[in-house]
C-alpha cells in the first residue's frame, strides 16, 4: 500500500471535502481517503498495482476539483514593494496563475513564498506575473551580506532624499508663508509688486523636491494604473494636484490675473514629500534586521574540526566532515557537528542551543550537539549528522522559514486607500464635468472645482496618521525599556491572545542557586554548607559551583581539602580534616550503603518542588541534603497576573522534565505547561497554538528560542539573552524584566487606539470638505470653496493628527 498527500484546489466548504472523499474512496485499490479542508489536502492510501496517481487526479477532477501531486515551494525576492497594498497585488497576481496552490508575500523580508505544480507552471511565468503587477521577482538567492548592503544603501538613499527635500522646502516655506506673518521679502519677490517672480521662484524650489520624491510618483501612478493603489498613489495624487494647480495659477498670472499669486500650493507639495520621505527613512531604519539573526546563527558553528585520519589527528574544514568521522574535542572547544560519544566523559554547555544553564554530563553512547561547548574532559565522538542535517542547521532553516512566512497584519490605511483614491478621483472628475456641461460654467471654474476636490482630499494626514503614532509609541516604549523593532510589531501586539514563555532565563533566573540546606541532628546548616562547599571547591560541576557560591555569599570560610576524587556520573569523594566526605546523587548513597534515614521524605518534597537535592555523607553516615534550583524571577508572578487581567492566556515551554516544569508553573500561575520539548520543536508548539486561530507571542532568551520567536505573531526577547534571540524577535525587553511584557501590550493597545483616532480625523476633514469642494453649497447660493481654504483644511488635518499622536507621550504602564 502507498500513502500520498495531494493538494486539492477549488474546495470551499465541508460538502466539497466530502465530495472529494466519496469520489476517491470508491476507486478500486483505495483503502483510506481523508480530506482536511483547513489545509486543502487529501491523504490517501492505495494499492499502487491497482491504481495510479493519475487515476486519483482524474476522479477528483470529475468531482469538480483539482488535485496537485508534485507541488514544489520556492522563495523569490520581490523588488519595488513599499506597503501592504503592494504585497497584496503580488499575491493576487500569482495566486490566480494555473498550478499555484499557495502564494504569500512577506513585506518585511520582501519575499514571495509560492507553492506550485511545476508540470503546469514555470518560474518564468511567475516572474512575468509579478512584473505585470508592477514589481520584479528575482529567483537567484541573495546572500546575507548582499541583502544587508542593499538595505543599508536604501536607508542612505532615503536620508539623502530627505536632506535635499528639506534644503529646498525651508526657503520655499519662508517665501510662500513668511509675508503673511510680516517677514520681509526682497522687492523682486513681493507677491503684489512682482507676482510672476513670486510664483516662478516657488516653482523652481519645488522642482528639486519633486525630483527627490520621484519614487512616490513612479510607484504611486504605476500601482494606480494597475488597479492596486497604495500609499504612494495617495501621495502622488495629492502632491501632484497641488503642483498642477500651482502651474495653473502661474498660467493665470502670465495672462494678467495677479490674484492667483495668492493661490499657490507648491509649499504644500514640498512639505508633504519631505515629511513622508522622513517617515519612510525612519520606517526603514526600524525594520527588523532579519538577515542578522541568520548570520549570527551561522557564526556559532566552528570553521574547522579535528578528526582522526589513519590514526592521526588532522584539522580539516567543517565542510569536509562526513558522517562516520571520528572527531576529537578538547576542553573549552566547540563541537563542530552532531554525533555520539565513543570515548571519554565530560560535561557540555548546551545553553547556546537549549537555553538551559546547567551543563549536561556526557558518557559513552550519549548524543552531542554541534556548536555546544565542551567544558571539562576531552572526548572522541562519531559524527552522525553533518551539513544541513545538524541541529544548528535545522534551527537556521526554521528561522528562515518562519521569517519568510506571511506577516500577520495589513496596514489599515492601505486597505482604506484602495477604496478612497479611486472614489476621490471619480468625484473630482464628475464634479468638474458636471459644472462644465450641466452647470454651464467656464472651463476655469470646472478646473478649479476639480483641483479643489483633489486638494481637500490630499492624503497628507492619512499618510501621517499611522507613522507618527508608531514613532511616538516606539519612542515611549524605549523610555520604558521596551525596544519595539517595527511598526508591524507595535500594531500586532494588541491582538495577542496567548503568550508562551520560555522557562529558563525568562520566568526563572537561569542560574542555579542554593534554596534549602537540611542537616541531620547535631549539625548546623552553616557547618553542613562549609563542608559541602569545601568539598565542591575543586569540582567543575554547575551544581557544585552553586553550593560554593552559596557559601561565599554567606561569608563562610572554606576548609582545606586533603584529597579529591571525582566519581563520574555520581559525585565526588574528598577528605577534609581526616573526615571522609561523599557528595553526590542518591545513586551514590545507595551504592555506598548509606541510609538516608528521615531525609527521604524531604528529598521527595524538594524534587516535587522542582529542586535538585544533593546528598552529603560524613564518614559513611548521612550528613544532610542541600537543594539547588533555578529560582523564579522576582516579577514573574506579577507580570503573569497582569496578563491574566488583560484576558491573555499564558503558557510555559521548556526542555525540563514535566515534574520540574509543573512546580515552576504552580508558583507563577501558568495556564498551559509544555514540558520536555526539544529545541527544534518549540516553533512547532507555537504553530499548534496558531492553528487554533490564536494570535501568539513567544518570550525567550536562548538560541533555541529563535525559531519560535520568528514563528510567533510577535517574538519578545529578554535583553540578557543571546544576540540571535534578540535579532529574531520583534520586541526586546532591555531590562530583562517580565513586567515589560504587559507594558508592551498596553502600549500597543494605546497606539492602535491613537492610530484609529488619527485616521478618523484625517478622513473627517476630507469627508466634510469634499462635498463643499464639489460645490454643493454653491448650488444653493452658498460660497464656493476656495482652494486656499481647502489647503488650510488639509494642513489643519495634519496638525490635528500630529497633536493627537503626541498625546501618547503621556503613556504610563500599569504596574
Amino acid at each position: 500500500m502507498a500513502n500520498k498527500t495531494l493538494k486539492i484546489e477549488g474546495m470551499t466548504c465541508a460538502s466539497c471535502a466530502k465530495a472529494v472523499e466519496r469520489a476517491t474512496r470508491k476507486l478500486d485499490g483505495v483503502s483510506e481517503s481523508n480530506v482536511n479542508l483547513a489545509t486543502e489536502k487529501l491523504t490517501i492510501s492505495f494499492d499502487e498495482n491497482a491504481l495510479s496517481v493519475e487515476d486519483i487526479q482524474s476522479a477528483v477532477e470529475k468531482a469538480g476539483y483539482k488535485a496537485l501531486s508534485n507541488a514544489v515551494t520556492k522563495t523569490m525576492k520581490v523588488e519595488g514593494m513599499t506597503c501592504a497594498s503592494c504585497a497584496n497585488a503580488v499575491e493576487r497576481a500569482t495566486r490566480k496563475l494555473d498550478g499555484v496552490t499557495e502564494a504569500n508575500v512577506n513585506l518585511a523580508t520582501e519575499k514571495l513564498t509560492i507553492s506550485y505544480e511545476p508540470s503546469v507552471l514555470k518560474v518564468s511565468d511567475i516572474k512575468n506575473a509579478v512584473e505585470k503587477a508592477g514589481y520584479k521577482a528575482i529567483e537567484d538567492e541573495v546572500t546575507v551580506d548582499t541583502d544587508k548592503e542593499r538595505k543599508e544603501n536604501e536607508i542612505k538613499s532615503l536620508w539623502k532624499r530627505f536632506i535635499i527635500s528639506a534644503i529646498f522646502t525651508v526657503p520655499l516655506l519662508y517665501i510662500s508663508m513668511g509675508h503673511m506673518m510680516g517677514a520681509p521679502l526682497p522687492t523682486f519677490l513681493d507677491p503684489m509688486a512682482n507676482p510672476l517672480n513670486f510664483a516662478l521662484i516657488q516653482l523652481l524650489l519645488t522642482i528639486p523636491v519633486v525630483i527627490a520624491g520621484r519614487r512616490f510618483y513612479s510607484v504611486g501612478f504605476k500601482t494606480l494604473f494597475k488597479g492596486s493603489p497604495n500609499m504612494d498613489s495617495l501621495i502622488a495624487i495629492g502632491t501632484g494636484a497641488a503642483v498642477v494647480y500651482g502651474l495653473f495659477a502661474i498660467y493665470k498670472i502670465i495672462n494678467g490675473d495677479a490674484s492667483y499669486a495668492m493661490h499657490l500650493y507648491f509649499e504644500s507639495a514640498a512639505v508633504i514629500i519631505a515629511l513622508i520621505t522622513l517617515g519612510k527613512y525612519l520606517e526603514s531604519v526600524s525594520k527588523g534586521k532579519t538577515s542578522e539573526a541568520i548570520k549570527k546563527l551561522m557564526g556559532l558553528q566552528p570553521k574547522t574540526a579535528l578528526v582522526i585520519k589513519d590514526g592521526k589527528e588532522v584539522e580539516i574544514s567543517i565542510d569536509e566532515v562526513e558522517a562516520g568521522d571520528i572527531i576529537v574535542v578538547k576542553p573549552g572547544e566547540k563541537l563542530p557537528v552532531d554525533g555520539e560519544v565513543i570515548e571519554g566523559i565530560t560535561s557540555i554547555d548546551e545553553s547556546m542551543l537549549t537555553g538551559e544553564s546547567i551543563p549536561v554530563e556526557k558518557h559513552i553512547g550519549d548524543t552531542v550537539i554541534g556548536a555546544s561547548i565542551n567544558k571539562t574532559g576531552s572526548i572522541k565522538y562519531k559524527a552522525t549528522k553533518v551539513g544541513k542535517d545538524t541541529a544548528l542547521a535545522q534551527i537556521i532553516k526554521l528561522v528562515e522559514d518562519a521569517q519568510g512566512s506571511k506577516a500577520p497584519i495589513a496596514k489599515l490605511a492601505d486597505v482604506i486607500s484602495g477604496y478612497f483614491v479611486p472614489i476621490v478621483i471619480g468625484l473630482a472628475i464628475i464634479s468638474g464635468l458636471a459644472w462644465y456641461f450641466i452647470g454651464g460654467e467656464s472651463s476655469t471654474f470646472a478646473l478649479t472645482i476639480f483641483i479643489s476636490v483633489l486638494v481637500i482630499a490630499c492624503p497628507c494626514a492619512l499618510g501621517l496618521a499611522t507613522p507618527t503614532a508608531i514613532m511616538v509609541g516606539t519612542g515611549k516604549g524605549a523610555e520604558n525599556g521596551v525596544l519595539i523593532k517595527s511598526g508591524t510589531a507595535l500594531e500586532t501586539a494588541h491582538q495577542i491572545q496567548t503568550i508562551v514563555f520560555d522557562k529558563t532565563g525568562t520566568i526563572t533566573e537561569g542560574k542555579p542557586k542554593v534554596t534549602d540546606v537540611i542537616p541531620v541532628k547535631g549539625l548546623s546548616e552553616d557547618e553542613l554548607l562549609i563542608l559541602a562547599a569545601s568539598a565542591e571547591k575543586g569540582s567543575e560541576h554547575p551544581l557544585g559551583e552553586a553550593i560554593v557560591k552559596g557559601a561565599e555569599d554567606k561569608g563562610l570560610e572554606f576548609k582545606k581539602v586533603d584529597s579529591f576524587n571525582a566519581i563520574p556520573g555520581h559525585g565526588i569523594e574528598v577528605t577534609i580534616e581526616g573526615k571522609n566526605i561523599l557528595a553526590g546523587n542518591r545513586k551514590l548513597m545507595v551504592e555506598r550503603n548509606i541510609s538516608l534515614e528521615d531525609l527521604e521524605s524531604s528529598s521527595n518534597r524538594l524534587a516535587e518542588e522542582g529542586k535538585t537535592p544533593m546528598y552529603f555523607a560524613i564518614d559513611n553516615k548521612i550528613g544532610g541534603i542541600i537543594a539547588v534550583a533555578d529560582t523564579v524571577k522576582e516579577n514573574s508572578k506579577r507580570a503573569i497576573e497582569l496578563l491574566h487581567n488583560m484576558g491573555i492566556q499564558v503558557a510555559m515551554i521548556t526542555g525540563d522534565n514535566r515534574r520540574t516544569a509543573e512546580a515552576i508553573a504552580k508558583q507563577v500561575n501558568i495556564d498551559i505547561v509544555l514540558a520536555e520539548v526539544l529545541p527544534e520543536d518549540k516553533a512547532n508548539e507555537v504553530k499548534k497554538l496558531q492553528a487554533e486561530g490564536k494570535k501568539v507571542a513567544m518570550v525567550g532568551d536562548g538560541i533555541n528560542d529563535a525559531p519560535a520567536l520568528a514563528q510567533a505573531d510577535i517574538g519578545i526577547a529578554i535583553g540578557s539573552g543571546t544576540d540571535v534571540a534578540m535579532e529574531s524577535a520583534d520586541i526586546v525587553l532591555m531590562r530583562s524584566d517580565l513586567m515589560d511584557v504587559p507594558t508592551a501590550i498596553q502600549l500597543s493597545k494605546k497606539t492602535i487606539k491613537n492610530i484609529k483616532e488619527n485616521l478618523f480625523w484625517a478622513f473627517g476633514y476630507n469627508t466634510l470638505g469634499i462635498p463643499i469642494a464639489m460645490g454643493v453649497l454653491h448650488i444653493f447660493g452658498g460660497p464656493l470653496l476656495d482652494p486656499m481654504i481647502a489647503g488650510a483644511a488639509m494642513s489643519l488635518s495634519s496638525v490635528s493628527v500630529l497633536t493627537n499622536a503626541l498625546r501618547l507621550k503621556n503613556f504610563k504602564p500599569v504596574r
